[in-house]
C-alpha cells in the first residue's frame, strides 16, 4: 500500500537462487493486482540482462528489493551498486528506492542502515535460502504485487497442520511424496519430471532448485526436470518419475504418455494454494533426503564454484587445460557428436547458458533439449547462469556422475562496470562460468565448453542445430 500510494510502478528483486525464484513464481502465477506495481526479477550478471532491466523501468518510480540471506552474496550486491548509482543520479534520496531482505545482523542490514533504505525485512536465520519461499524472501515481493497473503497463509497453514505431530503423518502429502521420491530414486527412477497446467508453469523452476540443491550430494541425488513439454510415451526411459500439478479449474492433462511410469498428481483448489504446494515440496524434499541418507539442509559443493570464480577474477588459476570451442568452428560438429555419444542409460543432458536469458535464447535452447530427449530418450535440463550456481549447481557437482553438460558462454557487447568495485559485469559472469567449468571438470564430469563470441543468436542457433544433428 505504501508503494502504491507513493506512485511506484515497478519493483525489481535483485537476488539469486532461492531469494529470486519464489518471487518469480508469484509474479508469473498471480500477476499484479489492479493498481499494484509490476514485479520483475534480476538474477543474471550478464551485462545485457542488467541493461535490459534498467531500460524497462522509470527509475524515479521504481523500488529495488535487495535479497540476500548472508548479506554478502556478490550478485545482488553488484546489482545494488549499479542501480544505486543510477538512482543517485536523479535524486538526493536514493535510499527511498531500496528495500533489503536479509538475515539479522548481516552486512546487507548494515548497508541498508547506512544508506537509509526505505525498509529492512529480517528473515528467520535458521531457514535455508531454498526453503525460504514462505518467509520474507517470498512474501515481501508477493505483497508488492497485491497477492492475497491471507489466502496463501491459510493454504500453507493447512499443510503445516497436516504434517504436524499428532496428525496422521503417513497420509500427509509431503510425507507420501518424499517417501516416493527417495525410494524411486534408489530404484533408478531419479529423474523427477514435472507436468503442470498453464497457470502453474512457473512453479517447477522453484521446485528444481529446492530438490537439486537439497539432495544432490555425496554422489547421490534426485534430478528435477522442469520446462520440458510433454512428449510421446516412447521418449521416456525407465528412469522417470512424474509429478503432475494442476488447478481444479484447469483443462484435464492427457496422462496417456505417462501410463508406464510412476506418477503422482497434485490438484490445487486455486492458484493461491501454490503456497501449500511449496510447503508440501519442502517437506517432501527434506524427507527424501532421509531416504537417500544425505543431509538435505547443506550445500557443500556450491562453495567450490564460488571459490574458483573468485580465483578466476584474481587471475590465480591455471587455465592451460581449459578447452573453449568456437561456436562457428567446423570442428565443433565432431566435438558435439563425441560428447553426446558418451551418454548411456540413466544419464541426462544439462544445458547451462551463461548468456542473457532472453525469450529467443530460451526458445532456441529448448528446441535443442527436446531434440535430445526425443531421439535419445534422455532427460534434459536447461538453466541460465549464474543463477543455477545457487541451486542446481550443487547437484551437478555433488550428485551422481550421470550428467552431460553443455556450457555456453559469449563475449558481451558491453563490459558494464560495477560501481565501487574493480570489476565489470562482463568479468564477473566470465569468472563465474569459468569457475563452474573447472568445478565440473574437477569432479570428472563430461562437459563441453562452447563460446558464441560476439555472434549472438546466430552462433547459438548453430550450436542448437549441431546438438540436434548429433542425435540423428
Amino acid at each position: 500500500a505504501e508503494l502504491a500510494n507513493a506512485g511506484v510502478t515497478d519493483v525489481v528483486v535483485l537476488g539469486m537462487g532461492g531469494s529470486s525464484l519464489a518471487p518469480e513464481v508469484f509474479m508469473k502465477t498471480f500477476g499484479s493486482a489492479p493498481g499494484a506495481p509490476r514485479l520483475q526479477v534480476l538474477d543474471s550478471t550478464h551485462p545485457a540482462a542488467v541493461q535490459s532491466v534498467a531500460a524497462s523501468v522509470e527509475l524515479e518510480r521504481t523500488v529495488f528489493i535487495v535479497a540476500s540471506k548472508s548479506g554478502t552474496t556478490i550478485e545482488p550486491l553488484s546489482f545494488m551498486e549499479y542501480f544505486w548509482q543510477a538512482v543517485g543520479a536523479i535524486t538526493d534520496e536514493p535510499g527511498k528506492h531500496f528495500v533489503a531482505t536479509t538475515d539479522p545482523g548481516s552486512k546487507l542490514e548494515s548497508i541498508a542502515a547506512e544508506r537509509s533504505f526505505r525498509a529492512v525485512f529480517r528473515a528467520p536465520p535458521d531457514v535455508g535460502g531454498r526453503y525460504s519461499a514462505l518467509t520474507e524472501f517470498g512474501m515481501v515481493p508477493a505483497a508488492t504485487i497485491g497477492a492475497d497473503l491471507p489466502a496463501m497463509q491459510r493454504s500453507a497453514a493447512e499443510q503445516h497442520s497436516a504434517h504436524s505431530s499428532g496428525a496422521m503423518i503417513a497420509s500427509a502429502p509431503g510425507c507420501r511424496l518424499g517417501a516416493a521420491m527417495g525410494e524411486l530414486a534408489l530404484a533408478g527412477r531419479d529423474k523427477i519430471t514435472f507436468v503442470t497446467s498453464p497457470e502453474l508453469q512457473a512453479l517447477p523452476a522453484w521446485i528444481e532448485q529446492l530438490i537439486a540443491e537439497s539432495t544432490g550430494k555425496d554422489d547421490r541425488g534426485i534430478i528435477p526436470v522442469g520446462g520440458e513439454a510433454l512428449g510421446d510415451a516412447s521418449v521416456y526411459g525407465d528412469d522417470r518419475f512424474f509429478v503432475v500439478i494442476s488447478t481444479a479449474e484447469a483443462e484435464p492433462i492427457d496422462l496417456g504418455p505417462l501410463a508406464a511410469h510412476p506418477t503422482a498428481t497434485m490438484t490445487l483448489d486455486t492458484v493461491d494454494d501454490v503456497a501449500g504446494a511449496m510447503y508440501i515440496f519442502e517437506m517432501a524434499t527434506a524427507l527424501s533426503g532421509v531416504v537417500l541418507g544425505i543431509q538435505p539442509f547443506d550445500q557443500p559443493d556450491v562453495q567450490l564454484a564460488k571459490k574458483l570464480a573468485r580465483d578466476a577474477m584474481a587471475g590465480s588459476l591455471d587455465l592451460s587445460d581449459v578447452v573453449e570451442l568456437d561456436a562457428m568452428a567446423p570442428e565443433l560438429a565432431d566435438a558435439v557428436s563425441e560428447w553426446l555419444d558418451s551418454s548411456g542409460p540413466g544419464d541426462y543432458v544439462g544445458i547451462q547458458a551463461f548468456i542473457a536469458p532472453t525469450p529467443e535464447a530460451h526458445r532456441i535452447l529448448t528446441e535443442a533439449r527436446l531434440a535430445v530427449r526425443d531421439s535419445e530418450s534422455l532427460a534434459t535440463t536447461l538453466d541460465f547462469g549464474p543463477r543455477f550456481l545457487h541451486s542446481t549447481g550443487q547437484l551437478h557437482k555433488g550428485g551422481p556422475n550421470t550428467g552431460l553438460f553443455l556450457e555456453i558462454i559469449d563475449h558481451p557487447a558491453s563490459e558494464l562496470a560495477v560501481p565501487t568495485t574493480e570489476y565489470s559485469f562482463a568479468e564477473l559472469i566470465a569468472a563465474q562460468s569459468l569457475g563452474d567449468h573447472l568445478a565440473l571438470r574437477g569432479r570428472g564430469r563430461r562437459v563441453l565448453l562452447v563460446c558464441l563470441g560476439d555472434n549472438g543468436l546466430t552462433a547459438l542457433q548453430r550450436v542448437a542445430d549441431l546438438v540436434a544433428a548429433a542425435t540423428e
